[in-house]
């Protein structure tokens, strides 16, 4: 299992650990984290999943492929660091893992 923390903008956060292969928005969802909305279901299709990559953890996150950067142009206040939680798939190497919640999603 790998650790996996959400933070909400007030600061609070949710912690789980989840199976490696899923990803940080199926686990938000089936967690009840407030403000990953995910409309899409993880489609990639649109920007309600969207997070901010701690950035002790931009770098092993990595960047966005094309098509999700397309559909971050659409998240609110989008960021350097800004993901869709949806294209963030767990691993070992993610173990520990930050994501910071939007104050609201787009």
């Amino acid at each position: 299992m790998t650790k996996l923390t959400f933070v909400s903008s007030g600061g609070e956060r949710y912690e789980f650990d989840v199976a490696n292969g899923t990803t940080a928005m199926e686990n938000a969802i089936r967690n009840s984290v407030p403000g990953i909305d995910a409309e899409c279901g993880g489609a990639c299709a649109c920007a309600t999943c969207h997070v901010y990559v701690d950035p002790e953890w931009t770098a092993l996150v990595g960047e966005p492929e094309a098509m999700e950067e397309d559909m971050l142009d659409f998240a609110w206040e989008m960021k350097p660091n800004s993901r869709l939680s949806c294209q963030i798939k767990m691993r070992d190497e993610l173990d520990g893992l930050v994501l910071h919640v939007p104050e609201r999603q787009a």
